[in-house]
């Protein structure tokens, strides 16, 4: 009986111890997102959508929305043609960010001349 009052008052706190602990578990990645967070970008970005203008500069849309998630640069015609990518809508679930995902903002000599997926697929 002794012997099992000991191994009560030792096991008992090292049990109590560790209940309602959470373990996190990951890559320990500063680009790890959670499905709310995708969203919360997602409303974000179509909000400022919806604040951009044609003939707004480069430099004002990337401070509007900051990094684009792919970018895009080719001649067409003697221009210069550069294309930004942010994530407005999902299609898939698998936690990344792909091209059919995002909204492509098309600029010309560094103005915007377009934005959206039927826009791009024309130049």
């Amino acid at each position: 009986m002794k012997k099992s009052l000991i191994a009560l008052v030792l096991v008992a706190p090292l049990a109590l111890s560790t209940t309602g602990c959470v373990f996190a578990v990951g890559t320990g990645s500063d680009k790890e997102y959670s499905n709310s967070d995708f969203e919360r970008i997602q409303d974000n970005n179509r909000e400022k959508l919806a604040r951009v203008a044609v003939n707004d500069s480069l430099d004002s849309v990337m401070k509007l929305f900051g990094t684009p998630n792919f970018n895009e640069v080719y001649q067409k015609d003697g221009e210069s043609i550069q294309v930004l990518y942010y994530r407005t809508h999902r299609k898939h679930k698998d936690g990344l960010t792909t091209k059919d995902e995002c909204t492509p903002l098309i600029f010309k000599q560094g103005k915007l001349v377009a934005w959206g997926e039927t826009a791009y697929k024309m130049m």
